[in-house]
């Protein structure tokens, strides 16, 4: 993090800086109008130093504006204590203290070490062009630091340019301020430089340039205060469109003047300074009242605000506001109709030769149009069209009126999207070519706008079934979780129940026989006869689980072994034909395996006792597929969903493998359970 900056530095440089500054108006024993804006200067820098370095301590733009204003009040003593040589070299250094702040905009950190030594050589050439510009008994020569100060200019403002693309917007916004105050104080410095070149007014035109730049001080103090950030980019916009203006004001005037070819005399002057003021002026006031009179303009004529083509205008722009299409197309149609002197204006919208009304002026109910696969080709390509052309292709759109109007058909990638049909009174002219290229023209827009439409419903419906897959995808892996922990149950469950009973009551039977082997050696001989049995129930017990939780034929011998060795343990007759299968991988074989028993079981529950199974697995192209079917009492298909959780494991189990699942069944029909998977 940057350091910070303690606020005591600002506190007491600045009136350090302010105190020198009266001190050496003070000890001159004539002060110039020049020596009162110094002072001024001074004052505003130290100002706006102190605002910057206490408000943002961690930026080091305070100590640069603080510096300039320390220069600034040493340049006054050493011009009121006679020192010249010090005055000029610091009249060299405040170049580079300018050239410094620009180039350290927004945050006043140097950065890179190439920048730094740019800055450093700024220091040394204006401290060493200082020292060595000659002077006179009246000063040094005013054009050195002129140089210096247009050099510092020209090199500062394309590297702030570069950092101000790389900065966030809110430092650009501190940024802009700074641009402001130096575009009024170039717009000032033209518009004195021009006066003075025509009018010879005003006297002192270098002092006014040198009050202007308190401007730069004071935004480097409006950046340190949020709300005025906030408002900075009207104010820039507008501060620029107004300078263009008055500069174009004063290039015509100096041209008009340069073309004159003679200097300007007593009144003469004074009649170019006046009709200046009064050029810009109207230059000032001209963007404002500019709405105002287009407003008053189209009232008059057309009886509102606005234009009647403005919506031909400006109907692209509005494509991407928050608008409905119908409302656009209505407004549209309204537009066509007033700008066009027509009868009637109608939009027709469809897909696949159906095209429905969608806005008309004047209001109507019409029929939809209804256009073959060659009438949809030919519309397509013909253009706007209208007269003949329209009676043998689309002679329901104008049935008594086809001299008088136009179709433009609406396309786009060589599909026909609709139409623009447009009538015109027979008192009122035909249509020209300049409204035939306006109809093509917008047709092509709105050929674009509806293209928008159909891809937009498009994506909101692919997103619509990207969200319902996704909660099915979430739904699913809950299932399965859920199924998981079931099985688990159930597996504990089987276990304390049966194999571990089992166990258990072998523990006591087999502490029995130790206790009859001495006494009753024969009971003993029985006890362990028992146990015998005992144990091969506790083991086919355990086959049986382990068959339940994966059967080691699936491992060993595949789908091909494995489901008949299922099948002969159905409760119902099972026949199993797998000809053509052969290995893949353990998860589709399980999931195959795993399908076809839930299948079985279902069907041993609700088919009936007398049904009877087919399975079938095949492999057809790429695709491994199964079917178990049976000719029981079947039942009303729904959703897989709502089938129970029998069809709803399957389903989950094919979806894990990408595969899918079809159900087809019906009262006394019998169930079919076809599922798909793809191996590739």
């Amino acid at each position: 993090m940057a350091s910070e900056l303690r606020p005591a530095y600002c506190l007491l440089t600045a009136p350090l800086a302010s105190i020198a500054a009266v001190v050496a108006i003070i000890h001159l024993d004539t002060a110039r109008s020049t020596d009162v804006v110094r002072v001024a200067l001074v004052m505003a820098w130290a100002a706006g130093g102190t605002l910057v370095g206490i408000r943002r301590r961690s930026d080091r733009l305070g100590p640069i504006a603080l510096g300039g204003a320390g220069l600034g009040a040493i340049a006054m003593l050493a011009d009121a204590w006679d020192h010249p040589t010090v005055a000029r070299l610091v009249l060299g250094l405040l170049p580079a203290v300018g050239l410094h702040l620009v180039v350290t905009l927004p945050d006043g950190r140097i950065g890179t070490t190439a920048r730094q030594m740019w800055i450093l050589v700024a220091y040394v050439v204006g401290g060493t062009c200082g020292l060595i510009t000659p002077h006179d008994g009246s000063g040094p020569d005013i054009w050195v630091f002129v140089l210096l100060w247009a050099a510092a200019v020209g090199i500062g403002l394309p590297a702030s340019n570069g950092r101000y693309r790389a900065t966030d917007a809110i430092d650009r916004r501190r940024m802009h301020w700074v641009a402001w105050a130096i575009a009024v104080v170039a717009e000032l410095s033209l518009a004195v430089v021009a006066l003075r070149l025509l009018v010879d007014w005003p006297p002192h035109p270098a002092t006014v340039v040198l009050a202007a730049t308190v401007l730069i001080p004071a935004a480097l103090a409006a950046g340190t205060h949020g709300r005025m950030v906030a408002r900075v980019d009207r104010l820039l916009a507008q501060t620029v469109a107004l300078a263009g203006l008055t500069a174009l004001v004063i290039a015509v005037y100096v041209a008009v003047v340069v073309a004159h070819g003679h200097s300007l005399r007593g009144s003469e002057r004074s009649l170019l300074l006046l009709s200046m003021v009064a050029a810009l002026i109207a230059a000032l006031v001209f963007l404002p009242l500019r709405t105002r009179l287009a407003d008053a303009a189209n009232q008059l004529v057309y009886g509102e605000n606005t234009a009647p083509d403005d919506a031909l205008r400006t109907w692209g722009s509005r494509l991407t506001r928050a608008i409905p299409l119908d409302e656009l197309l209505l407004q549209l149609t309204e537009s066509l109709r007033k700008s066009m002197s027509l009868v009637s204006a109608e939009i027709y919208t469809g897909a696949d030769g159906r095209y429905e009304l969608a806005a008309g002026v004047p209001h109507r109910t019409a029929e939809p149009v209804v256009l073959g696969v060659k009438e949809r080709q030919v519309v397509a390509r013909a253009g706007v069209s209208g007269g003949t052309w329209l009676d043998v292709w689309i002679p329901k759109l104008a049935p008594h009126n086809s001299a008088n109007t136009r179709v433009a058909p609406i396309v786009h990638g060589g599909a026909l999207l609709g139409l623009v049909v447009l009538t015109r009174d027979a008192s009122s002219g035909v249509v020209n070519d300049e409204d035939d290229r306006v109809l093509t023209e917008l047709a092509r827009q709105v050929a674009l706008a509806l293209h928008n439409v159909q891809l937009d419903s498009a994506l909101q419906a692919s997103l619509e079934a990207l969200q319902q897959t996704n909660l099915e995808l979430e739904q699913s892996r809950l299932r399965i979780v859920s199924a998981g922990d079931a099985e688990r149950r159930r597996l504990e469950r089987n276990l304390h129940d049966g194999a571990q009973q089992h166990l258990v009551a072998m523990a006591v039977k087999l502490r029995l026989a130790e206790e009859l082997v001495e006494d009753d050696p024969g009971e003993a001989t029985k006890v362990i006869e028992e146990l015998r049995d005992n144990l091969k129930d506790a083991i086919a017990e355990l086959r049986a689980l382990a068959h339940g939780i994966f059967p080691p034929l699936l491992s060993s011998g595949g789908l091909r072994e494995a489901l008949p060795a299922a099948a002969g343990r159905s409760a119902l007759y099972t026949s199993v034909e797998t000809d053509g299968v052969g290995r893949y991988t353990p998860e589709i074989e399980s999931t195959v395996y795993f399908c076809c028993l839930e299948a079985m079981q279902n069907a041993g529950k609700h088919a009936g006792d007398d049904a009877e199974i087919v399975i079938v697995v095949s492999e057809i192209g790429n695709v491994l597929t199964f079917d178990v079917s049976d000719d029981g009492a079947g039942f009303t298909p729904g959703p897989l969903d709502a089938g129970g959780h029998g069809f709803v494991n399957m389903a989950d189990r094919l979806g894990a493998v990408h595969g899918h699942l079809t159900v087809r069944s019906a009262p006394g029909a019998g169930t079919s359970i076809h599922g798909e998977i793809p191996l590739s």
